[in-house]
């Protein structure tokens, strides 16, 4: 198993921009697709999350519509680390974050909160 750590939220204005990191214990060489995910404020942890992005090792990516031209995602293998650059923030984003594998999950981290607001 991998386990991950969320970093890089907080509070940023409408408009405003952060970097999230995904940091994992292991190798996430071979982790074929990583992805971003968030939960939304009144819904539990075990309720289902949005899957916001992904990228595979060759690096191809997904975007939900939601984020598509404000988000980008990019992996260092060699780092183990998952980012999740995000512009034009909007308070709808506005969720805690989590990195996962996206096809074998593994133990979800904490997570990261952003929120968006004026």
């Amino acid at each position: 198993q991998v386990q991950l750590v969320e970093s890089g939220g907080g509070l940023v204005q409408p408009g405003g921009s952060l970097r999230l990191s995904c940091a994992a214990s292991g190798s996430i060489f071979e982790i074929y697709v990583m992805g971003w995910y968030r939960q939304a404020p009144g819904k539990a942890p075990g309720q289902q999350r949005e899957l916001v992005a992904s990228i595979t090792n060759g690096g191809s990516t997904y975007y939900a519509d939601s984020v598509k031209g404000r988000f980008t995602i990019s992996r260092d293998n060699a780092k183990n680390t998952v980012y999740l650059r995000m512009n034009s923030l909007k308070p709808e984003d506005t969720a805690v974050y989590y990195c996962n594998d996206r096809i074998n999950a593994q133990p979800w981290g904490q997570g990261t909160q952003v929120t968006v607001s004026s």
